[in-house]
């Protein structure tokens, strides 16, 4: 997870947590800290080992760098997070990706996708569902 704030109160802080708690196998990366929680913390995506996909919580302005990065620590897939606004989405970024050949997850946020997250996330899931926009 690119971005995970040193913040404890932060939204990304909380997700990485919460994809912790889920028994996922997630590898913080800030270049600004050593440790998130209790986990050492990566500087680049480039320092995780056997890394095969990122989720991006770094503003629009730095997901062009990130993903060039991804792209030379081989990630084959890349989740560029959104909720509200245009969230980590960049039009470069997404152009990069598929020239590439990196498969990018546009938007969502991951917490929709874990279970008992409550509401407003199981809210969000529902009309998405609703209107037939869940991704498969």
């Amino acid at each position: 997870m690119v971005g995970v704030s040193r913040n404890q109160n932060d939204f990304s802080r909380k997700l990485f947590e919460a994809f912790c708690e889920c028994g996922y196998d997630v590898a913080p990366v800030n270049p600004a800290s050593t440790q998130i929680g209790n986990q050492r913390c990566h500087a680049r995506v480039q320092d995780v080992p056997d890394v095969k996909s990122a989720l991006l919580m770094t503003p629009p302005k730095s997901t062009e760098s990130v993903v060039r990065d991804c792209a030379e620590a081989g990630i084959e897939l890349v989740w560029m997070y959104r909720a509200v606004g245009s969230g980590t989405v960049s039009h470069p970024a997404l152009d990069f990706c598929a020239a590439r050949g990196i498969r990018v997850i546009e938007g969502y946020c991951p917490f929709m996708f874990l279970p008992d997250t409550g509401f407003p996330h199981n809210l969000h899931r529902f009309f998405l569902k609703l209107t037939g926009h869940y991704p498969a």
